[in-house]
C-alpha cells in the first residue's frame, strides 16, 4: 500500500511513529529555534518516508500543530484580554507567595452561566 494514499491524520501519526527513536532526526528538531524550521525537518522526514505530507498539512495536524504552537510560543486560542494563555497563567497556576504575616490573594470565581 502506498502511504501516501492514507488520510492526513494516518500519514502524521505514521510521521510521528517513525520520529520515535529517531536519534538524528529528534536531535535535528531540538536545534530548531522556530516552528518553520521544524516544518523544514518534518517535511525532509516526511519525504524521505514518502508519505508525501505539505507544510499546511504538518501545520494544521496534531500532534505536530502542537508541537509547533510550543515551539514558536503562540497560542491556538486566547482568552481574556487577548492574551495567550500561558502569559495568562503567569505563575502556572502556583499561588503567589504572601507576605510574612500577610494572607494569600484569594482568588475569585464568577461561575459560568
Amino acid at each position: 500500500m502506498n502511504p501516501a494514499s492514507l488520510p492526513v491524520g494516518q500519514r502524521v501519526n505514521a510521521l510521528v511513529k517513525a520520529l520515535n527513536g529517531a536519534k538524528r532526526t529528534n536531535e535535528a528538531l531540538a536545534r530548531c529555534s522556530s516552528g518553520e524550521e521544524m516544518l523544514d525537518v518534518l517535511l525532509d522526514a516526511s519525504a524521505k518516508l514518502g508519505l508525501g505530507l505539505t507544510r499546511q498539512q504538518l501545520a494544521n495536524t496534531p500532534p505536530i500543530r502542537d508541537w509547533v504552537w510550543w515551539k514558536n510560543k503562540e497560542a491556538l486560542l486566547t482568552i481574556g484580554d487577548n492574551k495567550p494563555r500561558y502569559q495568562q497563567d503567569g505563575g502556572q497556576g502556583k499561588a503567589e507567595p504572601a507576605q510574612p504575616g500577610e494572607e494569600a490573594p484569594r482568588k475569585r470565581f464568577l461561575g459560568l452561566f
